[in-house]
């Protein structure tokens, strides 16, 4: 018990580092039964500035400072009803797990504990991989067993230190960090890669978005409840909103709401002040007077930065009685 509480504390404190590439490194697969870009998106990278900033490997803003793995989130906490499986990215053996953690996220996370449920896998010549955040009851290996590459290591989960649901895997050479998108000595650089595929890098978009009859609250939209599917007539309002990862300051939201018969009738940009790993924005208009028009109405919204398009998301509701 001693050697493992040893193992799962070294994930909040280690630092980061730099390092070439070795003949003997594990050639990755990707963690998870997800579609990267789709259903899930890397939220966060390994913090590669030495300094108190943070930068990922592209010396884009998605990390934060100290941050020693990679954040593959789902959109909201609905999407763990879908038993999502984590997978071993290679082939090693089980030297430490915990499966015993509530998913509360941050708000259960017990001190020393803030890789949550998870496994570490040991690969050989000082390689190891760590899958953290899964969920509590779920981890299906044991400590010893060895495990080949893709085999089920248990579910994603929300548990330890979290604000969202999401798999964070960090990669260790002799106790020290490695960024698994570029082993090399500075942001920018095209080091060489763990990943057997490619992973695109995707510096910021959507995770969701929806119609509600006022300014939904955060918490409703993490749970993934907030979206109505179906709108009264006299509805007080009608409010467009959307949930995204990767804004920075500088960038623009435009949200629209359009009528059934297709034009126009919000427009409004919203500019985004500052650098956020995850937020939500919310407009609309209130009720005046006659009852909202029946039909299908019809959302989008686009992301900005620097004059182009980024990223556009959808959404649809009803207005019926």
């Amino acid at each position: 018990m001693i050697r493992q509480i040893a193992i799962w504390a070294a994930l909040s404190g280690a630092a980061f580092f730099m390092t070439p590439a070795r003949a003997d490194a594990p050639s990755l697969r990707f963690p998870l039964d997800c579609d990267l870009g789709e259903d899930c998106f890397i939220q966060q990278y390994m913090d590669r500035d030495p300094g108190p900033g943070a930068r990922d490997h592209t010396c884009g803003p998605l990390s934060y400072d100290g941050h020693t793995g990679t954040d593959i989130r789902v959109t909201d906490l609905s999407d763990l009803a879908r038993d999502i499986p984590v997978f071993a990215a290679a082939p090693g053996i089980v030297i430490g797990l915990r499966n015993s953690t509530a998913d509360d996220g941050r708000d259960g996370m017990v001190a020393g504990q803030e890789c949550g449920n998870g496994v570490l896998l040991d690969h050989g010549q000082g390689w190891q991989t760590q899958y953290c955040h899964m969920r509590r009851g779920s981890v299906s290996v044991t400590e010893g067993q060895r495990v080949a590459e893709g085999a089920p290591l248990g579910l994603m989960g929300y548990s330890g230190n979290t604000e969202f649901p999401h798999l964070h895997i960090s990669v260790r050479r002799d106790g020290e960090h490695v960024d698994p998108f570029s082993i090399d000595g500075s942001c920018g650089a095209a080091g060489e890669s763990l990943w057997q595929a490619p992973l695109p890098y995707q510096p910021g978009g959507f995770l969701t978005a929806g119609f509600a009859t006022d300014i939904p609250a955060f918490d409703s939209i993490r749970a993934g409840t907030a979206g109505l599917d179906r709108i009264a007539p006299d509805a007080p309002a009608l409010v467009i909103w959307a949930y995204l990862f990767g804004a920075r300051a500088g960038d623009e939201l435009r949200l629209l709401i359009r009528l059934p018969d297709g034009e126009t009738l919000h427009d409004v940009t919203v500019p985004l002040e500052r650098t956020q790993a995850q937020l939500f924005r919310a407009t609309g208009l209130r009720a005046r007077g006659d009852a909202w028009t029946e039909g299908g109405y019809s959302g989008e919204v686009r992301l900005i930065r620097d004059g182009t398009e980024i990223d556009r998301i959808t959404a649809e509701t009803r207005i019926a009685r």
